[in-house]
């Protein structure tokens, strides 16, 4: 179905019964902008902004290059960068269409870790140009969060930026909903008296954020993990598998599961939903007693809340409308700034791990079937992150202070 034609005036549809539509209205002229710092008010204080003064500054930065980080806003500010093919549930929308979304990163990067962030929407899908780019671009930030951006070419831009930057560089879309997840998982765990060892997991979707869910788990001590893509659970006897899924499959399935992803649910102690699509309730009634569901698919969760709570202890979702909303948000901006605060290279599996615990430590004694994960508004979220990320950071000898 074509999309609706919009009215650049008020914001609604072209039809004449169409309602004022309170998104458009938000989003008029952008969500944020440049402000100063420091007054110019007269010339005095332009000689000190501008040149003369600038030049002092800029020659002490050109003698010692590491003064950067305490004369710019470069130990502060992240690049939000995008190709625009992966954009939320929307699909390769390409990059103009991407910037609100980017915008609206940015903004929560400000409002809950104190993080400024600039969107960059790159007019390219080539692996090697966005790279090229990224590094030209990055003597301006103190870290890059990569953002849909369309698997499995994301693994291989992560990869090549991490290695040849000396910044954090973070895709949000695989590691952000993992430390969440595993927050999540670690108190729903607590929640039902048991280890994550004891339990094996099934992951609906082998795209960014289920192959880093999968890996991520298992680096905690999760017991087992299977994933499934559109052609059944990923393993060593398929012979159609990409080399990210390849190594994943050599990674995960202990227990040698193939076929569908229904049949892999029996005896399952978690279901782990990142890629749309429905679940059958009979697979999800065949799981282990006190499972968990964590359907996280948006708008349409791919079981249902109602269905989910008849079989499992602890269910969660990626919407805000329910209890126990897995948000990226309750991550990254904590994670950025952490690593920002230490001014650390890289944001290492430790620093995750830490990030996670913290998260799931805020919940305490409060802990419940309808409470494993605290709300993006909790006020107690983003410091306790950022501190559990630099202590974390200093540990793995990857900060500079």
């Amino acid at each position: 179905m074509a999309a609706e034609i919009v009215n650049p005036e008020t914001g609604t549809g072209t039809g004449p019964d169409e309602p004022f539509d309170p998104a458009f209205a938000l989003h008029r002229g952008g969500k944020m902008a440049i402000q100063a710092t420091v007054p110019v008010r007269d010339k005095d204080d332009l000689s000190l902004a501008y040149t003369p003064g600038v030049a002092k500054v800029c020659t002490a930065i050109a003698e010692q290059p590491d003064l950067v980080n305490d004369y710019t806003w470069k130990s502060n500010v992240v690049a939000v960068v995008t190709d625009g093919t992966a954009v939320l549930g929307l699909g390769d929308i390409g990059p103009e269409a991407s910037l609100p979304v980017m915008e609206g990163k940015a903004i929560l990067f400000k409002q809950f870790g104190g993080v400024d962030a600039v969107p960059i929407a790159l007019a390219t899908t080539s692996t090697d140009e966005i790279v090229e780019t990224v590094i030209r671009l990055a003597p301006s930030f103190g870290g890059v969060n990569l953002e849909d951006i369309s698997a499995p070419r994301c693994f291989e831009i992560e990869r090549r930026l991490q290695e040849a930057l000396d910044i954090p560089v973070f895709h949000d879309d695989q590691h952000g909903t993992a430390v969440v997840t595993l927050a999540a998982l670690r108190n729903a765990a607590r929640l039902t008296k048991r280890e994550l060892g004891e339990l094996r997991a099934v992951i609906s979707g082998a795209g960014a954020a289920g192959v880093a869910i999968a890996k991520f788990l298992l680096e905690a001590g999760l017991g087992d993990v299977a994933v499934a893509d559109r052609k059944g659970i990923v393993s060593t006897d398929r012979d159609d598998l990409t080399p990210v899924k390849r190594e994943l499959a050599e990674l995960t399935n202990k227990a040698g599961l193939s076929g569908s992803l229904e049949s892999a649910l029996a005896g399952a102690d978690v279901f782990i939903g990142v890629s749309g699509g429905t679940v059958p309730e009979p697979a999800v009634a065949s799981m282990a007693p006190n499972a968990f569901v964590f359907a996280m698919a948006n708008p349409n969760p791919e079981v249902h809340p109602d269905v989910a709570h008849k079989y499992a202890a602890v269910v969660a979702t990626g919407r805000s409308d329910y209890p126990n909303q897995i948000n990226n948000v309750l991550a990254f901006p904590g994670i950025f700034a952490g690593a920002l605060q230490v001014r650390a290279t890289r944001i290492t599996e430790g620093m995750k791990i830490a990030a996670a615990n913290a998260l799931a430590d805020v919940v305490g004694n409060e802990l419940a079937p309808d409470y494993v994960i605290p709300s993006p508004f909790d006020e107690r979220v983003a410091p306790a992150v950022t501190a559990a990320v630099a202590t974390a950071a200093r540990a793995e000898g990857v900060a500079r202070r």
